[in-house]
């Protein structure tokens, strides 16, 4: 049988519900959303439960659970690589830290490619207040009725407030919003938890979309390839079910690709769009030559540098399996306690060094010593700061290991292979060092748990680094959107050389962004769904954001 619609949009994650909702919006336009997992199931509290976000994150049902190659630079270690694998995507196994970035992140954008001079900051910003439903209440930066419930953290525990005035003391400033006027400072952080349960796009956007006749969601729907006739993007072919024949389905106005920064390239190159040399290396036609798909990948790493606590006032005590068992009843029944918060709630971004004009480090503290995937837990009670550089220099790839679109593609992110980043992450454990040694730990300050007070030199610490820090799980950039010879899609999101097919999700960012990258490719979804229904974008006349006056010759 042959199928038809006028959208076929491929994964239904962090930007694919946002676009089949805002595409939908249109009655006339029929809309078909395919997704390769499962559906993101009500009653599997792994996923709704905020604090047991490290569990979908290691979960093979949820999760594309990719691992980068061996990185030279990290003592050859492959590094964990988790992708949603679900309806919502990756924001159905984040850590739900709501960060939009700095204004000269978008800034930068239009400056160094003057074809996306409509992404800087004033064409960017009300997209994230049409996205958002902030639960302190709307202003100049945050909406009040988008679909998107965002709340701050409480800070109820001592031990986050402790971090926000030792930052204060170290001489660093408070901010009162980190997605407002100043990213830069200690404050509290936001996050897409709603009435104490995960606020994924599936929740917040396709739901409600789902509802109307025009949309068609599949789950277990592999997407294999985008059928190409004369450089026009005409449907894609899906994998048959249960190893069955494949099918096409088709679209009359264009294939969009929100598949991710994995996947989005990797099905490109299956499609023949990409490196020629490198497709024909692993036995794939080339259709169109575009290198630049797949390059450019870039991500966040971090550290964790952790406190023995002297009170027990950590998530130490939950621990144990009665414990456990207590928090989660109180979530299933109220959604509240400990398992309705990320528990990141409180955060900062500061400058490494004199000369860097805006934070180039971010900060989650964590009342508990403990891996952001839940492994490796202290046996005592602690806290602990994640913190790692924003802006790496170091650039790597995607590449296809094979033609088997079931076989994960080659992820070389080339981690610390720039010398600036060793000098971030230097300065990263001695800031963070400076600040847990502030008054305001006085009373919680046991001994250092890691690095160790035995790590001290520029040496000890970078082999400390090599051997121990972590992804932050922020992949991105690798169909970087523009108009140099690397670019992969236009300023209107349009892979460049072929007619009806865009590529929609965070791998369109021509550079990373400072801080997590959820609300960003949320925000370039809402951008994108008005440039695909010929709508004249919006914008701000002036938005003000604070950079220091002294940011050329001081640190703080």
């Amino acid at each position: 049988m042959t199928e038809t619609f006028d959208y076929i949009i491929v994964g239904a994650g962090s930007a694919g519900c946002v676009l089949a909702n805002r595409l939908t919006e249109d009655a006339d336009v029929r809309v078909l959303l395919l997704e390769a997992g499962p559906k993101d199931h009500a009653w599997d509290w792994r996923i709704h439960m905020p604090s047991a976000l490290s569990y979908p994150m290691q979960s093979k049902t949820y999760n594309w659970d990719f691992y980068t190659v061996p990185q030279e630079h990290l003592n050859g270690r492959r590094l964990h690589c988790p992708r949603g694998r679900t309806l919502g995507g990756s924001s159905s196994i984040n850590g739900m830290a709501y960060v939009r970035g700095h204004a000269l992140d978008y800034e930068r954008w239009a400056q160094e490619d003057p074809a996306l001079a409509g992404w800087d900051y004033a064409g960017v910003l009300p997209y994230f207040r049409k996205a958002g439903n902030r639960t302190k209440g709307a202003d100049a930066y945050h909406g009040g009725e988008g679909p998107l419930n965002v709340a701050t953290g409480a800070c109820e525990n001592p031990l986050y407030t402790a971090f926000i005035e030792a930052g204060v003391q170290a001489g660093y400033r408070r901010t009162e919003d980190q997605n407002g006027f100043s990213q830069e400072g200690f404050g509290s952080m936001d996050m897409t938890v709603h009435r104490g349960k995960r606020w994924s796009t599936a929740t917040a956007y396709l739901r409600p979309a789902m509802t109307r006749p025009n949309l068609t969601v599949r789950t277990g729907a592999l997407t294999l390839r985008v059928v190409l006739e004369n450089g026009v993007a005409r449907g894609v072919e899906v994998a048959g079910v249960d190893g069955g024949a494949s099918t096409t389905v088709w679209a009359e106005r264009e294939v969009i690709l929100s598949a991710g920064p994995v996947k989005s390239p990797q099905i490109l190159n299956l499609s023949g769009i990409g490196a020629a040399d490198d497709l024909r290396a692993v036995g794939v036609d080339a259709v169109h030559d575009l290198p630049g798909v797949g390059q450019n990948l870039q991500d966040h790493l971090e550290l964790y540098v952790q406190q023995e606590c002297t009170q027990p006032i950590t998530l130490y005590r939950v621990l144990n399996p009665w414990n456990k068992m207590m928090v989660g009843m109180e979530w299933y029944l109220f959604k509240t306690g400990v398992g309705a918060t990320n528990h990141f709630e409180s955060g900062a971004f500061i400058r490494s060094r004199p000369g860097v004009k805006h934070p180039d480090l971010q900060y989650h503290f964590l009342p508990m010593a403990v891996r952001y995937d839940g492994r490796n837990p202290s046996d005592r009670h602690g806290y602990q700061a994640h913190v790692g550089p924003m802006r790496s220099r170091s650039r790597g790839f995607v590449k296809l290991a094979s033609a088997d679109p079931r076989e994960a593609p080659l992820i070389d992110p080339k981690y610390m292979s720039h010398p600036d980043d060793w000098v971030e992450m230097r300065a990263a454990v001695r800031l963070t060092r400076e600040i847990f040694a502030q008054d305001a730990f006085a009373p919680f300050r046991g001994k250092e748990l890691q690095p160790g007070p035995e790590v001290k030199t520029d040496a000890e610490i970078d082999a400390w680094v090599a051997a121990n820090c972590e992804s932050a799980y922020h992949p991105s950039c690798t169909c970087k959107m523009g108009s140099d010879d690397l670019a992969v899609v236009d300023e209107d999101c349009r892979v460049r050389g072929v007619q009806g097919l865009r590529v929609v999700d965070s791998s369109i960012m021509p550079t990373i962004t400072s801080g997590n990258l959820n609300a960003p490719t949320i925000m370039i979804a809402e951008k994108a769904a008005d440039l695909i229904r010929g709508r004249t974008p919006l914008r701000d006349a002036d938005p003000q954001y604070w950079v220091s006056d002294t940011w050329a010759t001081a640190q703080r």
